[in-house]
C-alpha cells in the first residue's frame, strides 16, 4: 500500500526536522567532499585546505553551541532519528560541542604550526573531518551497529593519522602498533556486539536497557551478557587506554606528530568517555535499581581496579621519560584513570564529574601540546633536555603551558582543579551513602580517594621537572633556536586562558555537565512504548 499525501508529508517533514538537528554532521560531510572536489581542478589543487576545514569546524562549532542553548535548563531533551539508531539528548547536545571544540583548536593548531604541507593538506584534512565525524555519531549511538561503525570511523583515520607524514620510520610503526592493536580490539568488541544482540533480539540500546533492567528486578543475573558487555568494553578501554590496555599510546604519540597527538588526548578520548557513560547510565539504572545494587557488589570493584591502576601506572610511568610528547602520553594514561573512577563508582554524581572534566581537560592538553608544537619547530627537538632556558626566549608560550601543566596537575584556581574536585566530591558522596547500603563499595570509593590523591602529588615531580628544566636551567652556550611568532605563543595563551576561567567560573559548567545525564537517566524509567517515540 502506497502512501497518502498527507503520510508523505509526514514522514518528509519529519526527515527535514532530522537532518536540521543533524546539521552539524552535514557540514563536516559538505567540508569533506568539497576539498575532495576542488583537489580535482588545476588552480585548486595547491591551495592549502586548511582555510576551509577552520571554517567547516567554526560552523559546526556554531551549529553545536545553538543546538545545546536551544534546550531549557532542567529540561529532559530527547529525540530518536533514524529508525531510533541515533538519539540527541543533552548528553549528545554537550558532547558535540566539546567535540567541535577539539576540532576547531586541532585545525588552528594545525595552521599555526603548518603541518601538513599544501600538497597532503586535503588528505589530511579530510580525515580529520571524518574521525571527528565518527566520533559524533559515538556520542549519539543509540545501536550497538551505530556503536561499532561509529567507533571505526572514528579510529580508522586516526590509525592513518598517525603515521601521515612520509619518510618518518617511527610514524609508520606507531601506525602499524595502531592499527594491529586497534584491529584487536575491534574484533573483541565486535563479537561482544554480537553476542548481545543474539541475547535480547535486539540491537537498540534503550529496549537492552529496559530487558536488562527487567532481569535484574525478577533476580536473573544475567551472566551471558555480562560477559558479552565485558568484551564490548575491552574495545572502549582500548580507546580510553585503560590499563591492561594502554600499551599503544606511549607508542603512538612518541612516532605521531605532536599536532595529531594532542588531538588523539582530547577528541577521541572524549567521544569514548561519552560513549562509555551513556552505556553505563543505561545499564547500571539509577542508584535504588535492582541492576545499580547487583553490579556495584559485582564489577564494581573490578572497574574500581582498573581505575586506580590506570592512574597509577600513568604516573609512575611519566617520572622516567626524556621525550616530552611521551611524558604527556603517559599524563594522558593517568587522567584516563582519574576520569574512569567517576564512571567506576556507578552513579550520576560520577558521570557529571565526568563531563566536567572533559572540556577542562581538552583546553589544558591542547595548551600543553600547542606549546610542544611550537617548541619543536623552534628546537627542532622533542627531548625535554633540550628545552633548556626556553623561557628566556618564549616567555609567553613557556607561561602558557605552565599554566596547562599547573592545570593538569591540579591546583587551584584553574579548571583542573574544579575537575580533579568534582571527581573528589563523587567519591566522598558515594562513599557516605553506600557504607550504609553497601560497605564494601563505599570503602571502594575511600580507597579511590586516597589513591587519587597520592597519585596527584607523585605527578608533581615529572610536571614540574618539565618547569624547571624550561625556567630555571641555564639554556645551551651555542643556540639555535628559530623564533617563536607572537600567533603561536597566542595560541597557547588562549587555550591558557580558558584553563583560568573555566576554574574560576565553573558553575555554568557543572550545571551543563549534571544535566547531561538528566536524558539518559530520564530514558531508564519509560516504558518500552516510549523508547519508539521521537521528538523532545
Amino acid at each position: 500500500m502506497f502512501p497518502n499525501s498527507i503520510s508523505f508529508g509526514r514522514l518528509q517533514a519529519g526527515l527535514t526536522a532530522d537532518l536540521l538537528w543533524l546539521l552539524p554532521e552535514i557540514i563536516l560531510c559538505l567540508a569533506m567532499v568539497l576539498m575532495l572536489f576542488l583537489r580535482l581542478f588545476g588552480p585548486f589543487q595547491k591551495l592549502h585546505m586548511g582555510s576551509i576545514a577552520l571554517g567547516a569546524a567554526g560552523a559546526t562549532l556554531a551549529a553545536c553551541v545553538r543546538h545545546l542553548i536551544e534546550v531549557e535548563p532542567n529540561q529532559v531533551f530527547r529525540r530518536f532519528l533514524f529508525s531510533d539508531l541515533l538519539v540527541l539528548d543533552s548528553l549528545a547536545l554537550f558532547g558535540r560541542v566539546v567535540l567541535s571544540a577539539a576540532l576547531f583548536l586541532f585545525i588552528l593548531l594545525t595552521l599555526l604550526s603548518r603541518v601538513p604541507d599544501k600538497e597532503d593538506s586535503p588528505d589530511f584534512y579530510v580525515m580529520v573531518l571524518g574521525s571527528t565525524l565518527g566520533m559524533f555519531l559515538m556520542s549519539e549511538a543509540n545501536h550497538l551497529l551505530t556503536v561499532f561503525i561509529a567507533v571505526e570511523m572514528a579510529s580508522i583515520p586516526s590509525y592513518t593519522l598517525s603515521g601521515f607524514f612520509k619518510g618518518n620510520r617511527r610514524a609508520s610503526e606507531a601506525a602499524l602498533k595502531y592499527v594491529v592493536y586497534g584491529a584487536a580490539a575491534s574484533g573483541v568488541m565486535l563479537y561482544g556486539i554480537s553476542l548481545l544482540t543474539s541475547i535480547y533480539g535486539t540491537g537498540n540500546l534503550s529496549t537492552i536497557s529496559h530487558q536488562w533492567s527487567d532481569q535484574f528486578r525478577e533476580g536473573k543475573m544475567p551472566a551471558t551478557a555480562l560477559a558479552a558487555l565485558g568484551l564490548v568494553l575491552v574495545g572502549l578501554a582500548f580507546k580510553l587506554s585503560l590499563v591492561p590496555f594502554h600499551f599503544w599510546l606511549p607508542d603512538v604519540f612518541e612516532g605521531a606528530s605532536a599536532e595529531v597527538g594532542g588531538y588523539l588526548s582530547v577528541a577521541s578520548k572524549a567521544a569514548a568517555f561519552l560513549l562509555t557513560t551513556r552505556l553505563f547510565i543505561l545499564l547500571w539504572g539509577s542508584a535504588d535499581s535492582a541492576a545499580h545494587m547487583t553490579l556495584s557488589s559485582s564489577i564494581g570493584p573490578i572497574l574500581a581496579c582498573i581505575a586506580a591502576a590506570t592512574c597509577t601506572l600513568g604516573n609512575l610511568a611519566a617520572f622516567g621519560q626524556t621525550n616530552i610528547k611521551r611524558l604527556l602520553a603517559y599524563s594522558t594514561i593517568a587522567h584516563a584513570g582519574y576520569m574512569f573512577m567517576g564512571l567506576a563508582i556507578y552513579n550520576e554524581s560520577g558521570a557529571a564529574a565526568v563531563l566536567f572534566y572533559l572540556p577542562g581537560y581538552l583546553f589544558m592538553n591542547l595548551a600543553a601540546f600547542g606549546a610542544v608544537c611550537f617548541l619543536r619547530n623552534a628546537t627542532n627537538s622533542e627531548l625535554i633536555a633540550d628545552y633548556a632556558g626556553i623561557a628566556k626566549r618564549a616567555p609567553f608560550l613557556v607561561a602558557g603551558f605552565s599554566i596547562a601543566i599547573f592545570g593538569l596537575l591540579g591546583i587551584p584556581p584553574l579548571v583542573g582543579f574544579a575537575a580533579k574536585f568534582q571527581i573528589f566530591a563523587a567519591l566522598v558522596e558515594t562513599g557516605r551513602s553506600q557504607m550504609v547500603i553497601f560497605p564494601l563499595a563505599g570503602k571502594i570509593c575511600y580507597a579511590l580517594l586516597i589513591i587519587a590523591a597520592i597519585n596527584t602529588i607523585l605527578s608533581a615531580a615529572y610536571y614540574l621537572r618539565v618547569l624547571r628544566v624550561m625556567i630555571l636551567d641555564d639554556p645551551p652556550v651555542k643556540e639555535h633556536y628559530r623564533k617563536v611568532s607572537p600567533y603561536q605563543s597566542g595560541y597557547v595563551m588562549l587555550a591558557a586562558s580558558a584553563v583560568v576561567v573555566l576554574g574560576i567560573l565553573w558553575n555554568p559548567l557543572e550545571r551543563m555537565s549534571r544535566q547531561a545525564t538528566l536524558s539518559p537517566l530520564q530514558e531508564q524509567h519509560h516504558n518500552e512504548m516510549d523508547f519508539f517515540r521521537s521528538g523532545p
